[in-house]
């Protein structure tokens, strides 16, 4: 039988009140999913290639700081 999640561990909510995996819960899994999660610690490597750029370019971006005005 599976573990519930557990809030603040393996999620959170978001300010627009939409659940939000950690990168422990997606390291848990062991895999990645290829849905583009913000937290995914897979480098996005089952993501359809147009879209994993786009996200490996936002990430980037996040990191940086950048975009924030």
């Amino acid at each position: 039988m599976k573990t519930p999640l557990q809030e603040n561990i393996d999620f959170y909510y978001n300010e627009q009140g939409l659940m939000v995996l950690t990168e422990k819960y997606h390291r848990d899994r062991g895999y990645c999913c290829g849905k583009g999660c913000l937290h995914c610690p897979f480098d996005y490597e089952n993501v359809p290639e147009d879209k994993k750029s786009r996200l490996r370019e936002a990430r980037r971006q996040r990191e940086n700081g950048e975009g924030r005005g």
